[in-house]
């Protein structure tokens, strides 16, 4: 049965896309190490290379911490530093993913208008947040709506479950796109329902992250879907080939149904996130129901990346909130699904989550599975709590990645003296991605607070104003922290020698942590 057991990894599509990039890394570095060893005019050539690079990193606008890494790696090994960051050092998308997706973005720009009356009437009720709205709206491209209703999700056992009886309602169409799914009983009777709205004409259409597919289903996996009448879109197709474009991937929940209701949150379609299997202790998560006019962001958003590989959909307006949905739609106050893209350099989610400790008076209440940041959320966490802001994080009791799990402590300390309070959650592990402040802002989606997520990542989320989730995600930060364990300043000091030896792994994290 062992023997079974490892043949069956060693096969597996992770272990020889594994296997064949650590030989390509190899070959690369052989045929290197020759070519600089056959002369030393070249040599220089490459030293010269590295400087030249070590340079244009200097001057280039990018993340600080991301530049100071690379400076790093280049003189550490300035014989080929500089050729690595030209390999490795892009960030934006591969030039063909940028074209495709910048003409699919583009062509489609006039369906997303902000509304004037909104608009005024939320600058009305508060200048600061209209101007957060107002980025969103310029930057982002996406408008703040009312006549939207948003149901706060506290577990996925929760949205699983709406999620079930929203689909079977589905009239028109099923919009699908997720980082993750994996076959189980989550997935599975999804899907059941799916193949079921497909016999009766609706058109579904599913988008999955390759890369975070690749250990949940087979390669081929999109084939079986379009056999059951399903259409289907693979995101940035792993192939075992050292490349930039692995780097970007679509980090995206959403599910939408006849326009009218959209879900989105951490929440993937795997059963984990249902605790219907166990991972890592109890798996907390959030997420968030709309239904009303703001889900046309979130259609829109799933259109163009669909549409940017598979021009079908000329007129977006057909995917509007139906007129036959169920009852009036009702006001909760003021909501903004948002996307965010590596492809226009206009880090959206920064500058939301930025905007939320600027501008936060009484408290800011946080949820995070991950905590790698660079040094302008730093200091703006540390800046809230400063002028007095009750600033309150949760991570991971349980780790789900060590190396993570130990880069994100590594922040603590500093954090924790500034005066912010930091739990870990002690039943498990938390993956929700959520901020809440002063009883009338919140943002719920998928954004972790890392590098990855910030920088690299397709991610979406949803900005609420006054609206009745707000006050529910407050109650739940509420009881979460009182399930969880505050980590004291005293915890995260160490010894002399465990100070040196610890400081010193966490501060190579810490360095490298953006180039990863």
């Amino acid at each position: 049965m062992e023997k079974f057991r490892l043949l069956k990894f060693l096969s597996s599509r992770l272990s020889v896309t594994f296997i064949l990039i650590i030989i390509q890394a190899a070959w690369i570095a052989l045929m290197f190490l020759k070519l600089v060893g056959y002369s030393d005019i070249i040599s220089t050539a490459f030293k010269v290379l590295s400087i030249a690079m070590a340079l244009y990193i200097i001057t280039k606008a990018d993340v600080p911490a991301y530049r100071m890494g690379w400076i790093l790696v280049i003189l550490m090994i300035p014989l080929f530093g500089g050729l690595l960051y030209l390999l490795l050092g892009e960030k934006r998308p591969a030039r063909y993913m940028r074209i495709r997706l910048e003409k699919g973005m583009k062509n489609h720009a006039s369906n997303l208008i902000s509304n004037s009356d909104v608009e005024n009437e939320l600058r009305q009720k508060s200048t600061r947040v209209a101007g957060l709205f107002s980025y969103l709206s310029k930057y982002a491209r996406y408008p703040v709506w009312k006549n939207t209703t948003v149901t706060y999700h506290p577990l996925g056992e929760a949205q699983y479950a709406d999620m079930l009886r929203e689909l079977e309602k589905a009239k028109k169409f099923i919009f699908l796109e997720y980082f993750i799914i994996e076959e189980g009983e989550m997935w599975n009777s999804i899907l059941e329902i799916l193949c079921r709205k497909v016999s009766e004409g609706v058109d579904v259409r599913v988008i999955y992250d390759d890369m975070g597919c690749l250990r949940k289903i087979p390669a081929n996996y999109y084939k079986r879907l379009e056999k059951l009448g399903i259409k289907c879109l693979v995101f940035n197709p792993f192939i075992p080939i050292i490349s930039l474009v692995m780097n970007n991937r679509d980090h995206q929940k959403i599910m939408i149904i006849d326009g009218n209701v959209a879900f989105t949150g951490g929440i993937n379609l795997a059963d984990e996130y249902i605790n219907h299997r166990v991972r890592f202790g109890h798996w907390k998560d959030t997420g968030v129901m709309l239904r009303g006019e703001a889900v046309w962001n979130f259609t829109v958003m799933f259109l163009e990346m669909w549409n940017s590989y598979n021009p079908a959909d000329p007129d977006f307006t057909v995917f509007k909130p139906c007129e036959e949905h169920e009852g009036d739609f009702t006001d909760d106050g003021f909501v903004a699904p948002f996307g965010d893209s590596p492809l226009d350099g206009e880090t959206v989610s920064v500058n939301v989550y930025l905007d939320i400790l600027a501008q936060a008076k009484d408290y800011v209440y946080i949820f995070t599975p991950y905590l790698a940041i660079s040094d302008e959320l730093n200091l703006a966490l540390i800046a809230a709590a400063k002028r007095g802001v009750d600033v309150r994080m949760v991570l991971p009791g349980t780790p789900d990645k060590k190396i993570a799990y130990r880069l994100s402590r590594s922040y603590y300390l500093p954090l924790m003296e500034a005066g912010i309070r930091i739990y870990e959650y002690t039943p498990g592990f938390i993956h929700a991605k959520s901020y809440v402040c002063d009883d009338e802002l919140a943002v719920v989606g998928t954004i972790n607070m890392d590098y990855r997520s910030l920088y690299l990542h397709f991610e979406c989320g949803v900005v609420m104003y006054q609206s009745a989730a707000v006050q529910e995600l407050k109650k739940d930060a509420l009881k979460t922290f009182d399930v969880s364990h505050e980590v004291s300043v005293l915890e995260r000091r160490r010894g002399r020698l465990s100070r040196i030896y610890g400081g010193l792994i966490d501060s190579v994290l810490r360095v490298f942590a953006p180039l990863f």
